[in-house]
Protein backbone atom coordinates (compact mmCIF):
# COMPACT_ATOMS: atom_id res chain seq x y z
CA UNK A 1 0.00 0.00 0.00
CA UNK A 2 1.44 3.42 -1.02
CA UNK A 3 1.14 6.70 0.90
CA UNK A 4 1.99 10.09 -0.67
CA UNK A 5 3.68 12.94 1.47
CA UNK A 6 0.66 15.21 1.46
CA UNK A 7 -1.50 11.74 2.62
CA UNK A 8 1.15 11.50 5.40
CA UNK A 9 1.67 14.93 6.20
CA UNK A 10 -2.44 15.19 6.96
CA UNK A 11 -2.42 12.60 9.15
CA UNK A 12 0.22 14.00 11.16
CA UNK A 13 -0.92 17.61 10.69
CA UNK A 14 2.93 18.35 9.15
CA UNK A 15 4.14 20.36 7.24
CA UNK A 16 5.69 19.50 3.55
CA UNK A 17 8.77 20.76 2.42
CA UNK A 18 9.73 18.75 -1.30
CA UNK A 19 7.79 17.17 -3.98
CA UNK A 20 4.00 16.48 -1.93
CA UNK A 21 3.19 13.72 -4.52
CA UNK A 22 5.97 11.91 -3.76
CA UNK A 23 5.00 7.74 -2.62
CA UNK A 24 6.24 5.91 -0.10
CA UNK A 25 5.69 1.85 0.57
CA UNK A 26 7.86 0.74 3.29
CA UNK A 27 9.87 2.34 6.58
CA UNK A 28 13.25 2.68 6.81
CA UNK A 29 16.14 3.56 8.89
CA UNK A 30 17.18 6.78 7.89
CA UNK A 31 20.86 5.25 7.70
CA UNK A 32 19.58 2.92 5.16
CA UNK A 33 17.03 4.33 3.79
CA UNK A 34 15.79 3.38 -0.22
CA UNK A 35 14.42 4.58 -2.43
CA UNK A 36 10.17 4.28 -1.58
CA UNK A 37 10.59 4.16 1.94
CA UNK A 38 9.20 6.71 4.77
CA UNK A 39 12.21 7.10 7.94
CA UNK A 40 12.44 10.19 10.46
CA UNK A 41 15.42 11.89 12.48
CA UNK A 42 14.62 12.29 15.93
CA UNK A 43 18.18 11.62 17.50
CA UNK A 44 20.39 14.52 16.43
CA UNK A 45 23.49 11.57 16.50
CA UNK A 46 21.95 10.56 13.53
CA UNK A 47 21.72 14.17 12.03
CA UNK A 48 24.73 12.98 9.82
CA UNK A 49 22.48 10.97 7.44
CA UNK A 50 19.69 13.21 7.09
CA UNK A 51 21.80 14.53 3.90
CA UNK A 52 22.72 11.24 2.88
CA UNK A 53 19.53 8.86 2.93
CA UNK A 54 18.14 7.52 -0.27
CA UNK A 55 14.60 7.36 1.70
CA UNK A 56 11.62 9.56 -0.11
CA UNK A 57 10.44 10.99 3.10
CA UNK A 58 11.99 12.20 5.83
CA UNK A 59 9.90 13.57 9.16
CA UNK A 60 11.93 15.88 11.48
CA UNK A 61 11.10 18.31 14.06
CA UNK A 62 9.65 21.62 12.88
CA UNK A 63 12.75 23.11 14.77
CA UNK A 64 15.62 21.16 13.13
CA UNK A 65 17.41 23.80 11.05
CA UNK A 66 19.00 21.95 7.58
CA UNK A 67 22.55 23.12 6.64
CA UNK A 68 23.06 21.11 3.40
CA UNK A 69 21.07 20.16 0.80
CA UNK A 70 18.57 17.09 1.28
CA UNK A 71 17.22 15.18 -1.10
CA UNK A 72 14.30 13.47 0.44
CA UNK A 73 11.14 15.27 1.01
CA UNK A 74 10.73 16.56 4.04
CA UNK A 75 7.92 15.94 6.58
CA UNK A 76 7.84 18.48 9.95
CA UNK A 77 6.00 17.73 13.22
CA UNK A 78 6.27 18.66 16.63
CA UNK A 79 8.17 15.48 17.29
CA UNK A 80 9.25 13.37 14.62
CA UNK A 81 9.75 10.25 17.18
CA UNK A 82 6.09 10.57 18.19
CA UNK A 83 5.03 11.13 14.74
CA UNK A 84 6.88 8.31 13.44
CA UNK A 85 5.41 5.84 16.20
CA UNK A 86 2.27 6.65 15.07
CA UNK A 87 2.80 5.81 11.42
CA UNK A 88 4.06 2.84 12.84
CA UNK A 89 0.66 2.21 14.89
CA UNK A 90 -1.24 2.62 11.45
CA UNK A 91 1.00 1.02 9.41
CA UNK A 92 0.83 -2.26 11.83
CA UNK A 93 -3.10 -2.34 12.27
CA UNK A 94 -3.50 -2.33 8.02
CA UNK A 95 -0.82 -4.88 8.37
CA UNK A 96 -2.86 -6.69 10.37
CA UNK A 97 -5.98 -5.91 9.45
CA UNK A 98 -7.40 -9.45 7.71
CA UNK A 99 -10.86 -10.56 8.07
CA UNK A 100 -12.90 -13.70 6.31
CA UNK A 101 -12.97 -17.80 7.54
CA UNK A 102 -10.55 -19.36 5.47
CA UNK A 103 -12.52 -22.58 3.92
CA UNK A 104 -9.88 -25.02 5.59
CA UNK A 105 -10.58 -23.70 9.16
CA UNK A 106 -12.67 -26.25 11.34
CA UNK A 107 -15.28 -24.33 13.80
CA UNK A 108 -17.34 -26.68 15.72
CA UNK A 109 -21.26 -26.04 15.16
CA UNK A 110 -21.93 -25.26 18.83
CA UNK A 111 -19.07 -22.47 18.94
CA UNK A 112 -20.39 -18.92 18.41
CA UNK A 113 -18.46 -16.55 16.58
CA UNK A 114 -19.04 -12.41 16.58
CA UNK A 115 -18.65 -10.22 13.66
CA UNK A 116 -15.36 -8.95 11.33
CA UNK A 117 -13.43 -12.26 12.57
CA UNK A 118 -10.68 -13.49 10.77
CA UNK A 119 -9.93 -17.45 11.15
CA UNK A 120 -7.19 -18.45 8.92
CA UNK A 121 -6.20 -22.01 7.49
CA UNK A 122 -6.04 -25.13 9.57
CA UNK A 123 -7.04 -23.42 12.85
CA UNK A 124 -9.56 -25.40 14.96
CA UNK A 125 -12.41 -23.94 17.45
CA UNK A 126 -14.16 -26.29 19.95
CA UNK A 127 -17.02 -27.10 20.89
CA UNK A 128 -19.27 -24.19 22.88
CA UNK A 129 -16.16 -21.57 22.33
CA UNK A 130 -17.60 -17.95 22.11
CA UNK A 131 -15.61 -15.78 20.16
CA UNK A 132 -15.95 -11.70 20.16
CA UNK A 133 -16.31 -9.26 17.51
CA UNK A 134 -12.99 -8.76 15.28
CA UNK A 135 -10.98 -10.86 16.84
CA UNK A 136 -8.03 -12.30 14.58
CA UNK A 137 -7.09 -15.99 14.64
CA UNK A 138 -4.21 -16.87 12.45
CA UNK A 139 -3.26 -20.24 11.10
CA UNK A 140 -2.95 -23.07 13.18
CA UNK A 141 -4.16 -21.94 15.94
CA UNK A 142 -5.90 -24.66 18.66
CA UNK A 143 -8.80 -23.37 20.92
CA UNK A 144 -10.60 -25.84 22.84
CA UNK A 145 -13.80 -26.30 24.18
CA UNK A 146 -15.73 -23.81 26.53
CA UNK A 147 -13.16 -20.77 25.61
CA UNK A 148 -14.12 -17.41 25.26
CA UNK A 149 -11.79 -14.55 23.59
CA UNK A 150 -13.28 -11.17 23.77
CA UNK A 151 -13.29 -8.57 21.12
CA UNK A 152 -10.53 -7.34 19.53
CA UNK A 153 -8.08 -10.53 20.68
CA UNK A 154 -5.25 -11.37 17.99
CA UNK A 155 -4.46 -15.33 18.61
CA UNK A 156 -1.04 -15.39 16.07
CA UNK A 157 -0.25 -18.56 14.49
CA UNK A 158 0.26 -21.62 16.08
CA UNK A 159 -1.19 -20.31 19.35
CA UNK A 160 -2.59 -22.96 21.40
CA UNK A 161 -5.46 -22.73 23.93
CA UNK A 162 -6.85 -25.21 25.76
CA UNK A 163 -9.90 -25.36 27.63
CA UNK A 164 -12.29 -23.53 29.54
CA UNK A 165 -9.82 -20.73 29.02
CA UNK A 166 -10.91 -17.05 29.22
CA UNK A 167 -9.34 -14.06 27.34
CA UNK A 168 -10.67 -10.93 27.39
CA UNK A 169 -10.65 -7.84 25.01
CA UNK A 170 -7.90 -6.17 23.59
CA UNK A 171 -5.14 -9.37 24.46
CA UNK A 172 -2.52 -10.19 21.43
CA UNK A 173 -0.85 -13.64 22.27
CA UNK A 174 2.13 -14.39 20.08
CA UNK A 175 2.98 -17.68 18.29
CA UNK A 176 3.93 -20.63 20.03
CA UNK A 177 2.67 -20.03 23.38
CA UNK A 178 0.16 -22.42 25.35
CA UNK A 179 -2.86 -21.29 27.93
CA UNK A 180 -4.00 -23.41 30.07
CA UNK A 181 -1.67 -26.73 30.25
CA UNK A 182 -2.09 -28.89 33.14
CA UNK A 183 0.47 -27.74 36.09
CA UNK A 184 3.16 -29.53 37.26
CA UNK A 185 1.52 -31.48 40.39
CA UNK A 186 2.33 -35.05 41.10
CA UNK A 187 1.90 -37.09 44.36
CA UNK A 188 5.41 -38.33 45.86
CA UNK A 189 2.98 -39.95 48.86
CA UNK A 190 1.73 -42.77 46.14
CA UNK A 191 3.66 -45.43 44.03
CA UNK A 192 4.38 -43.91 40.70
CA UNK A 193 4.20 -40.42 41.67
CA UNK A 194 0.51 -40.05 40.46
CA UNK A 195 -0.49 -37.22 38.77
CA UNK A 196 -2.66 -34.75 40.34
CA UNK A 197 -5.59 -33.72 38.19
CA UNK A 198 -5.23 -30.23 36.89
CA UNK A 199 -9.08 -28.72 36.76
CA UNK A 200 -9.50 -25.11 37.09
CA UNK A 201 -8.69 -22.93 33.91
CA UNK A 202 -6.65 -19.96 32.98
CA UNK A 203 -8.32 -16.52 32.97
CA UNK A 204 -6.82 -13.37 31.48
CA UNK A 205 -7.81 -9.96 31.55
CA UNK A 206 -8.48 -7.15 29.27
CA UNK A 207 -5.17 -5.44 27.46
CA UNK A 208 -2.67 -8.16 27.93
CA UNK A 209 0.02 -9.04 25.71
CA UNK A 210 1.85 -12.31 26.08
CA UNK A 211 4.90 -12.84 23.55
CA UNK A 212 6.14 -15.99 21.71
CA UNK A 213 6.77 -19.25 23.24
CA UNK A 214 5.64 -18.82 26.86
CA UNK A 215 3.56 -21.23 29.11
CA UNK A 216 0.79 -20.46 31.58
CA UNK A 217 -0.83 -23.34 33.63
CA UNK A 218 -4.11 -24.22 34.33
CA UNK A 219 -5.08 -23.77 38.17
CA UNK A 220 -5.47 -27.23 40.20
CA UNK A 221 -8.60 -25.94 41.35
CA UNK A 222 -9.85 -22.33 40.88
CA UNK A 223 -8.07 -20.03 38.05
CA UNK A 224 -4.51 -19.03 37.09
CA UNK A 225 -5.05 -15.43 36.33
CA UNK A 226 -3.42 -12.77 34.49
CA UNK A 227 -4.76 -9.41 35.64
CA UNK A 228 -5.37 -6.26 33.33
CA UNK A 229 -2.63 -4.76 31.21
CA UNK A 230 -0.28 -7.08 32.04
CA UNK A 231 2.70 -7.52 29.29
CA UNK A 232 4.79 -10.58 29.14
CA UNK A 233 8.15 -11.27 27.33
CA UNK A 234 8.83 -14.45 25.26
CA UNK A 235 9.39 -17.16 26.97
CA UNK A 236 8.02 -16.97 30.26
CA UNK A 237 6.50 -19.71 32.14
CA UNK A 238 3.51 -19.06 34.50
CA UNK A 239 2.53 -21.95 36.98
CA UNK A 240 -0.45 -23.23 38.49
CA UNK A 241 -3.10 -20.84 40.38
CA UNK A 242 -0.53 -18.04 40.09
CA UNK A 243 -1.84 -14.11 40.09
CA UNK A 244 -0.30 -11.33 38.47
CA UNK A 245 -0.97 -8.31 39.26
CA UNK A 246 -2.62 -5.35 37.06
CA UNK A 247 0.15 -3.49 34.62
CA UNK A 248 2.96 -6.09 36.26
CA UNK A 249 5.41 -6.56 33.25
CA UNK A 250 7.53 -9.60 33.15
CA UNK A 251 11.07 -9.33 30.66
CA UNK A 252 12.22 -13.58 29.09
CA UNK A 253 12.77 -16.29 30.79
CA UNK A 254 10.96 -15.29 34.19
CA UNK A 255 9.34 -17.93 35.98
CA UNK A 256 6.92 -18.33 38.50
CA UNK A 257 6.05 -21.44 40.90
CA UNK A 258 2.54 -22.45 41.96
CA UNK A 259 0.17 -20.17 44.33
CA UNK A 260 2.51 -17.23 43.84
CA UNK A 261 0.36 -13.99 43.98
CA UNK A 262 2.35 -11.30 42.48
CA UNK A 263 1.07 -7.42 43.03
CA UNK A 264 0.22 -4.85 40.51
CA UNK A 265 3.08 -2.42 38.53
CA UNK A 266 5.52 -4.52 39.44
CA UNK A 267 8.93 -4.66 36.61
CA UNK A 268 10.66 -8.01 36.66
CA UNK A 269 14.35 -8.30 34.27
CA UNK A 270 15.00 -11.06 32.57
CA UNK A 271 15.78 -15.22 33.97
CA UNK A 272 14.10 -13.76 37.15
CA UNK A 273 12.42 -16.63 39.21
CA UNK A 274 10.29 -17.21 42.32
CA UNK A 275 9.59 -19.98 44.26
CA UNK A 276 6.22 -20.67 44.99
CA UNK A 277 3.55 -19.52 47.81
CA UNK A 278 4.77 -16.26 47.73
CA UNK A 279 3.39 -12.93 48.01
CA UNK A 280 5.09 -10.15 46.56
CA UNK A 281 3.70 -6.25 47.22
CA UNK A 282 3.02 -3.96 44.49
CA UNK A 283 5.51 -2.00 42.62
CA UNK A 284 8.23 -4.16 43.10
CA UNK A 285 11.42 -4.12 41.26
CA UNK A 286 13.12 -7.42 40.78
CA UNK A 287 16.53 -7.15 38.50
CA UNK A 288 17.83 -9.92 35.97
CA UNK A 289 18.95 -13.58 37.04
CA UNK A 290 17.20 -12.43 40.78
CA UNK A 291 15.78 -15.87 42.54
CA UNK A 292 12.94 -14.78 45.28
CA UNK A 293 12.68 -16.94 48.06
CA UNK A 294 10.52 -15.38 50.55
CA UNK A 295 7.42 -12.88 50.31
CA UNK A 296 8.29 -9.36 49.53
CA UNK A 297 5.88 -7.59 51.86
CA UNK A 298 6.94 -3.73 51.54
CA UNK A 299 6.04 -2.16 48.51
CA UNK A 300 7.97 -0.39 46.11
CA UNK A 301 11.14 -1.97 46.97
CA UNK A 302 14.16 -3.01 44.65
CA UNK A 303 14.98 -6.71 44.72
CA UNK A 304 18.49 -8.06 43.44
CA UNK A 305 20.41 -11.50 43.66
CA UNK A 306 20.13 -15.27 44.21
CA UNK A 307 18.70 -15.43 46.85
CA UNK A 308 17.73 -11.65 46.08
CA UNK A 309 17.43 -9.03 48.59
CA UNK A 310 17.28 -5.34 48.82
CA UNK A 311 19.43 -4.13 46.12
CA UNK A 312 21.56 -1.73 48.08
CA UNK A 313 22.37 -4.18 50.57
CA UNK A 314 22.96 -6.37 47.88
CA UNK A 315 25.38 -4.26 45.97
CA UNK A 316 27.59 -3.51 49.32
CA UNK A 317 28.15 -6.75 49.59
CA UNK A 318 29.32 -7.65 46.47
CA UNK A 319 32.20 -5.42 46.87
CA UNK A 320 33.35 -7.38 50.08
CA UNK A 321 32.41 -10.31 47.51
CA UNK A 322 34.66 -9.18 44.85
CA UNK A 323 37.27 -8.35 47.21
CA UNK A 324 37.35 -11.85 49.22
CA UNK A 325 40.61 -13.30 48.19
CA UNK A 326 42.62 -10.50 49.68
CA UNK A 327 40.51 -10.43 52.58
CA UNK A 328 41.19 -14.53 52.66
CA UNK A 329 45.11 -13.61 52.23
CA UNK A 330 45.48 -10.41 54.48
CA UNK A 331 43.84 -13.49 57.18
CA UNK A 332 45.98 -15.80 56.30
CA UNK A 333 48.96 -13.76 56.25
CA UNK A 334 48.21 -12.40 59.99
CA UNK A 335 47.63 -15.77 61.34
CA UNK A 336 51.11 -16.52 60.43
CA UNK A 337 52.69 -13.10 61.57
CA UNK A 338 51.29 -14.82 65.05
Amino acid sequence: MQFSAQQIADMLQGIIEGNSLVTVSTLSRIEEGKPGSLSFLANPLYTQYLYTTQASIVIINKDFEVKEKVAATLIRVDNAQTAFAKLLELYNQIKLNKTGIATNAHIELTATIGNNVYVGPFAYIGENVKIGNAVKIYPQVYIGDNCVIGDNTTLFAGVKVYSETQIGKNCIIHSGTVIGSDGFRFDPQNEGNEKIAQIGNVVIEDDVEIGANCAIDRATLGSTVLRKGVKFDNLIHIAHNVEVGEHTYIAAHGVIAGSTKVGKNCMFSGQVGLVGHLQIADNTIITAQSGISKSITKPGEVYMGSPAFDANKYRKAYIHFRNLEQLVQRVAALEKSK
